[in-house]
């Protein structure tokens, strides 16, 4: 199959978005059901604050980010006001990386996703690996 690049444009915050879905629907069930009320949220680019806060050298450093209290963390403080577990995808700097690496969206995607996932149960990056792997074999 051939694709007419010159037609094609960079997926919008929208498509962004269910690109994300779907990566998020590969991934293993029971990795999904311990990350049952986390939120994806789609972005251009992380905050200022969020640059500042993590000394980020440009607005494309940060592929993604989760924010919130991790599984690890969870039952050491209070629920009462806590804002809801989220993780960030920032479009642009995706979309910078992988112009600059041969991998395809879906797959890159699908790791920023893993990784910042994990933050949210305190894996191991041996543990993301591996979470990564059965993914790819899902897309297969």
């Amino acid at each position: 199959m051939s694709v007419d690049w010159a037609t094609l444009a960079a997926p919008d915050l929208a498509e962004f978005e269910r690109l994300a879905e779907q990566a998020y629907a590969r991934l293993p069930e029971a990795f999904r059901a311990l990350a049952k009320g986390v939120v994806l949220r789609i972005d251009d680019f992380p905050t200022e604050d969020v640059l500042r806060e993590l000394e980020a050298e440009t607005e494309f450093d940060l592929l993604g980010l989760f924010t919130g209290v991790g599984l690890a963390q969870g039952e050491e403080m209070s629920r009462t006001g806590q804002m809801p577990n989220v993780v960030h995808l920032y479009r642009r700097p995706i979309l910078d990386y992988w112009a600059e690496h041969d991998e395809t969206l879906g797959a890159i995607v699908t790791h920023v996703l893993i990784h910042e996932i994990g933050h949210h149960f305190g894996l191991s990056d041996e543990d993301m690996e591996a979470i990564e792997a059965g993914a790819e074999a899902a897309e297969a």
